[in-house]
């Protein structure tokens, strides 16, 4: 299956939620007529697209229709998904050019984060590059086993220590291990902790200032992984790590078991973050580079 066809099928309950009411939505237009507008809005907003960036797509296509451009419904719905991928913006590929580069991974437990690190890794391994997992979230038991278990699959290497230990000398050691053998990737599994907001930002801030004394001027990513299934809830997980940890990107898991797929608008919109990967299965190669245009248009997309 194609990189767009497994959006597609990603997307099937989000569609399911959407399709029957914008489809009818769209068939009413007739012009310039508020009542389409808001019946539009409405639409966006029930498929957790939020309800700012709802108003920002139907403000934009109002704008169209008003210019005299669009003259029947299905160029409303042409130009909708041009708004809703521009909205997205530009995911962009992770930056890892250094050797070794470092990606570090947040999210509150449960997410999937320990599953999206091990597909990661399998990815930058099938490209050619040597991974090396470091299993920093010492706090949550058996989360190095699991780790390991991708670690294995992957072929990647695994630096872990044991339970309850300092996850900045976690980082330290997977540095050290990653000069001695060549490493392309370090990638971080941190603590999925947010109830004690003061202690994570401590962990982060401290394993941050380890890599930027030892591994001064490197490619750095901090990727947060996100539950689409969350829907509005996910949203408030990204405001607070983002307070925290400086993210670059986001990952959006269990696409494909929810009906909150427009979660993505809302998080892209709200923080100026991007997205840059989407999980949309329980395969090892289910996890896919975002592409916006791709997203809009399997979203929007009937059958």
């Amino acid at each position: 299956m194609g990189f767009f066809d497994k959006i597609k099928a990603g997307l099937a309950r989000t569609k399911q939620n959407m399709q029957t009411r914008l489809n009818a939505t769209i068939a009413s237009f007739t012009g310039e007529n508020e009542d389409f507008f808001d019946d539009l809005e409405d639409t966006l907003i029930l498929s957790d697209v939020g309800v700012e960036a709802s108003m920002d797509a139907v403000d934009r296509l109002r704008d169209e229709v008003e210019a005299g451009g669009i003259r029947g419904a299905d160029e409303v719905k042409e130009t909708l998904r041009g708004i809703l991928a521009d909205m997205l913006g530009d995911a962009g590929e992770l930056t890892i050019n250094t050797r070794p580069s470092v990606i570090l991974v947040v999210g509150v437990n449960g997410v999937g984060k320990t599953t999206t690190i091990g597909k990661l890794a399998l990815a930058l391994r099938n490209q050619g590059k040597k991974v090396l997992l470091a299993a920093g979230d010492t706090f949550r038991a058996a989360a190095a086993e699991q780790l390991k278990i991708w670690a294995d699959r992957s072929g990647a290497d695994f630096v872990r220590h044991e339970e309850g230990s300092d996850p900045a000398a976690v980082v330290f050691d997977a540095i050290s291990a990653a000069r001695a053998r060549g490493t392309d990737v370090i990638i971080v599994d941190t603590a999925g902790r947010l109830h004690n907001k003061s202690n994570l930002m401590n962990e982060l801030n401290k394993i941050s200032r380890v890599i930027d004394r030892e591994l001064p001027g490197t490619d750095r990513e901090t990727l947060l992984v996100i539950d689409a299934t969350t829907g509005q809830n996910g949203l408030s997980q990204a405001e607070e790590f983002k307070k925290y940890a400086g993210l670059t990107g986001i990952v959006l898991t269990k696409l494909d078991g929810t009906a909150k797929g427009g979660i993505v608008f809302a998080i892209t919109q709200k923080l100026g973050v991007p997205v840059r990967f989407i999980g949309v299965g329980e395969q090892a190669d289910d996890l896919i580079p975002f592409d916006p245009e791709d997203f809009a248009r399997a979203l929007l997309e009937e059958g």
